[in-house]
């Protein structure tokens, strides 16, 4: 249940951008109501997205983490970044065809929620945490995200599991 939720959270936070690019776009175009909830509801991920690692970094079970491979993974983000700037490219806000953007937006939301897919989180990027393809000693690979910058496989880490294959550094 819980990693489902942690699937979900992460998911549903890294679309939080787009809030704030459509925000953008409905401001300039006078569509100021769509605009502050749009901003309303970005920010409102942004404050899910810090109680999330806040939660897990002091609640979740830690364990020492054996890494036997180690591949930076934050360059995965060119997909979402062109999502997210996709509608400031628009001649206008009305011109947005919503009956696109919403299915593809959900769509989206439960592809990445519902399977192993990898799936980068802008906000972590903010906040200066990093993501890392790893494999451990076993032959499995996770997605590792940490603050540290990681150069070499032996480092000793210490995490929690967010997801089947997704675990975040919870050392200080």
């Amino acid at each position: 249940m819980l990693s489902t939720l942690a699937k979900i959270l992460l998911t549903s936070t890294a679309i939080a951008p787009v809030g704030f690019t459509y925000a953008w776009v409905a401001w300039f175009n006078d569509e100021k109501t769509f605009a502050s909830l749009a901003i309303a509801a970005s920010l409102f991920l942004v404050l899910v997205c810090i109680w999330m690692l806040r939660y897990a970094k002091k609640n979740l079970e830690r364990f020492n983490f054996s890494v036997a491979t180690v591949e930076a993974a934050d360059r995965e983000n060119m997909g979402f970044l062109l999502l997210y700037l996709l509608p400031l490219f628009t001649a206008s806000f009305t011109a947005l065809n919503w009956t696109v953007w919403v299915p593809t937006l959900l769509i989206f939301a439960v592809i990445t929620s519902t399977g192993y897919s990898y799936h980068f989180n802008p906000l972590l990027g903010i906040m200066k945490w990093h993501f890392y393809k790893v494999g451990t000693p076993e032959g499995v690979t996770y997605v590792l995200i940490t603050k540290k910058e990681l150069r070499h496989a032996s480092q000793p880490l210490t995490v929690a599991q967010l997801t089947e294959y997704i675990v975040i550094d919870v050392e200080e």
